[in-house]
């Protein structure tokens, strides 16, 4: 069914409901602004044609027989097993044996290399002399490329994740210049994956089904090519250094917003956001009619493209529940963001006394069996403006407002982007390599004196600064403060006097760092008798020391 007809059925299904909360919802629908119209960059993929079918000799030669005799000069076979020289196939058609076969690559630029005599070779140049495949048929169980989402243009049947008919028709189907949007926007400035050689946030690369992120020279970088907009990237990450483009998930909460005003100015009552993925709509029209008139569908290019953020933004602008309709096929990668995301908010709704599941994910097919809220938490509160982070501290300050809260500190998940760090400040030596590392500032130097501070509303948990303690002195805390003032307040973690330069009397360093250099290098053959005072010293009194005494004593060896 085309997109245009899936639409129409949802609508007209939108359409029959009459009752107060139909018709609200019907006014709201046709008088909210649509997502869908939003173009972002491209990038272009050209094929022509050329196609690998690789998979055990029996599984090849049964597809190969029902390839066109006309499109039979584009494949090339390609058997896992020796004993398949007997199989018979169909006229024109051989097999090539290869048991070690590794693939890369993406629609029109697959590279395929197969080991011969210890030797890897590139079979499209073996073959065709070229030097890539445009299409990758593979009919192995396990596959031989094991990313969750495969690249375009390569057809996994032999795991069940495209059917063989699928698969044929690629064959006549992926040749020319194809375009697909380019769903994400990177900031490295933002990112809190590494910092100073040392590693810390993965939450993107472990959240690609597609295998489309990786960290290159220490900086995270995204194939387009592979890219297939799952949103879980952007969904995982906690400073926005990734973020979604196909709306952008702003763009969505403003739709939100809107859309659930003009559902209340017509009368509807206890909304019901009902968040669900594209390809999910033909499922979907056949359990809305089942559903609550009040339930208001709201299409996502994908479902994880948006995230925490979004779903209690939703409750702050007054509606009663959050559903996400998950759809059977979705990769487990992706799942599992959800619902790391989803237990993030469910102890988030607990602190606040509230049910868990007030933001749900149900299978698409099991949305009738969903238990659903009549009352919303708030009455529509103003848009949220401001970073993502910010969105979400305004909407459970929003909710704490109108709750009783057992404790104004709560626990979170471990690995949840929301804490504090201990600093065990008896061994600290204000070296500052926490701050120099921290990717959100939550950590400072307080620049009038030895010392650092930290504001608990922008940590994200990445631990660089855990790890880039010399002295281990650094302990991750996740929890969230739900006292708005005392987390956005910036608190002193360590402070102490500046030693004092012992020949000029000028501060310029730690004491704790001065006293630890002294006990740790007393006993260096550089640092014996006078030259261990150096230590005690500003730069500028340390260079004129030295100087001085080479000065005096040309034939010694230099003390620093």
């Amino acid at each position: 069914m085309s997109t245009i007809n899936k639409i129409t059925t949802l609508n007209q299904l939108v359409e029959q409901t009459t009752d107060v909360n139909g018709q609200a919802r019907q006014h709201a629908l046709r008088a909210t602004v649509t997502l869908g119209n939003l173009i972002p960059p491209t990038v272009t993929f050209e094929s022509r044609g050329f196609a690998l079918v690789v998979g055990r000799g029996e599984t090849v030669a049964a597809f190969a027989s029902q390839i066109p005799a006309s499109l039979r000069d584009r494949a090339v076979l390609v058997s896992t097993d020796e004993s398949s020289n007997a199989i018979p196939l169909p006229e024109g058609m051989a097999f090539f044996f290869a048991r070690d076969v590794q693939i890369n690559g993406f629609l029109g630029a697959f590279d395929v290399f197969i080991t011969h005599t210890l030797t890897k070779q590139n079979l499209a140049k073996i073959t065709h002399g070229r030097e890539h495949f445009d299409v990758i048929i593979d009919l192995s169980d396990d596959g031989f490329h094991q990313a969750q989402l495969p690249p375009l243009g390569y057809y996994a049947v032999g795991r069940s994740l495209v059917t063989t008919d699928d698969a044929l028709d690629a064959l006549s189907d992926m040749t020319g210049t194809f375009d697909k949007p380019k769903f994400f926007r990177l900031d490295t400035n933002s990112c809190a994956h590494s910092a100073r050689g040392i590693e810390g946030c993965t939450r993107c690369i472990d959240a690609c089904p597609a295998d489309a992120l990786s960290s290159v020279d220490s900086a995270i970088t995204i194939n387009p090519y592979l890219c297939q907009g799952m949103g879980s990237c952007a969904t995982a990450c906690p400073t926005e250094a990734i973020s979604y483009a196909l709306p952008d998930p702003d763009n969505t909460q403003h739709f939100v917003f809107q859309l659930l005003a003009h559902y209340r100015e017509q009368g509807g009552q206890s909304p019901i956001v009902l968040f669900y993925a594209e390809a999910s709509e033909t499922e979907l029209a056949e359990q809305l009619a089942q559903l609550p008139s009040r339930v208001i569908p709201v299409r996502l290019e994908e479902l994880a493209s948006v995230g925490i953020d979004s779903w209690f933004s939703a409750l702050a602008y007054g509606a009663s529940q959050v559903v996400l309709a998950a759809s059977s096929s979705m990769p487990v990668k992706t799942r599992k963001v959800l619902e790391q995301e989803l237990a993030v908010a469910s102890s988030f709704l607990s602190s606040l006394g509230h049910s868990a599941d007030r933001i749900a994910l149900s299978s698409v097919t099991s949305l009738s069996t969903q238990n659903l809220y009549s009352n919303a938490l708030l009455d529509q509160s103003k848009k949220l403006e401001g970073s993502k982070r910010e969105k979400l501290a305004l909407a459970l300050d929003l909710l704490a407002s109108n709750a009783v809260l057992v404790s104004t500190v709560s626990t979170v998940p471990d690995g949840a982007p929301y804490g504090r760090i201990d600093v065990a400040t008896s061994d600290c030596t204000l070296c500052m390599g926490c701050v120099a590392v921290c990717p959100t500032d939550a950590l400072q130097s307080i620049g009038s004196s030895p010392g650092m501070t930290f504001r608990e509303q922008d940590c994200v948990q990445c631990g660089l600064c855990e790890q880039a303690c010399p002295e281990s002195v650094i302990t991750l805390v996740p929890r969230y403060h739900w006292d708005a003032a005392a987390r956005q307040q910036r608190d002193i973690v360590h402070e102490e006097p500046a030693a004092e330069c012992i020949s000029c009397g000028k501060p310029f360093a730690p004491v704790s760092m001065v006293n630890m250099l002294i006990e740790k290098l007393s006993k260096h053959s550089h640092f014996q008798d006078d030259a261990i005072k150096r230590l005690s010293m500003c730069e500028d009194c340390r260079v004129r020391d030295i100087v001085s005494d080479m000065m005096d004593n040309p034939d010694k060896q230099l003390k620093v």
